[in-house]
């Protein structure tokens, strides 16, 4: 009998050890996150699952395991995910395409830093009239310098990206990783991530089920994000 209760007890500590483990991960390490608009396009296609590296960017976190062991700054051309400014409960994904002092500025689409025009070839402009009727028109910007302690972020989709043109630089504090990894791509439509309440995730997940193999866009599994 003790042996037995033995048994269960490391299968209960076993499975405790697990958890905090995958806490510590997620919390810490590692964060999946999905893409659930076309901002990203063509380089993150809606439906596409994320990995993101919460680690590299730790000393902007108040985490004394991060503030010890820091990797580096955002740096250009990351692709970050970070709380939205106007809504910290919102994380957005963008590219960061200028850091502290650097000056910005948009001319006719085109994006120059510190007076240089910047060569990016992941940058299209697709959706330009329903980016135009929800006020997206950021065709010129600036030149602004970014502040300390900010990054300045744009949608690689930039006629149907809300960014840093419309809503001013991130704040380093709210930057929450490095995307880094492709690891699931499911064929979806911008309505279809948003909250409807159970029943309609219900539904969602059943439609997922049935359509994996299907919808399951193969070839961009295990993607490294550039």
């Amino acid at each position: 009998m003790s042996g037995r209760k033995s048994a269960l007890r490391e299968y209960y500590e076993a499975i405790l050890v697990a958890f905090i483990l995958a806490l510590f991960v997620r919390t810490f390490v590692f964060e999946n996150f999905k893409i659930p608009s076309g901002s990203m396009e063509d380089n993150l296609l809606i439906g596409d699952h994320l990995v993101v590296n919460k680690f590299i960017y730790g000393h902007h976190s108040s985490s004394l395991l991060h503030r010890l062991f820091a990797y580096r700054a955002p740096e250009r051309g990351d692709v970050v995910v970070f709380k939205y400014p106007n809504q910290p409960r919102r994380d957005f994904i963008k590219r960061c395409v200028a850091v502290a002092g650097d000056t910005v500025e948009v001319r006719d689409k085109l994006l120059l830093i510190n007076g240089e025009p910047q060569d990016e070839p992941y940058v299209v402009f697709k959706g330009d009239q329903a980016g135009r009727r929800r006020g997206l028109a950021g065709d010129s910007y600036g030149p602004r310098v970014v502040p300390e302690g900010t990054i300045f972020c744009l949608g690689d989709n930039r006629d149907n990206s809300l960014d840093s043109r419309f809503w001013g630089p991130v704040p380093l504090t709210y930057v929450k990783g490095r995307a880094v990894l492709i690891y699931w791509s499911y064929e979806a439509k911008r309505d279809d991530w948003e909250w409807r309440g159970v029943l309609y995730r219900m539904q969602q997940l059943a439609e997922v089920f049935v359509n994996f193999f299907t919808k399951t866009r193969w070839e961009r599994s295990f993607q490294l994000i550039h």
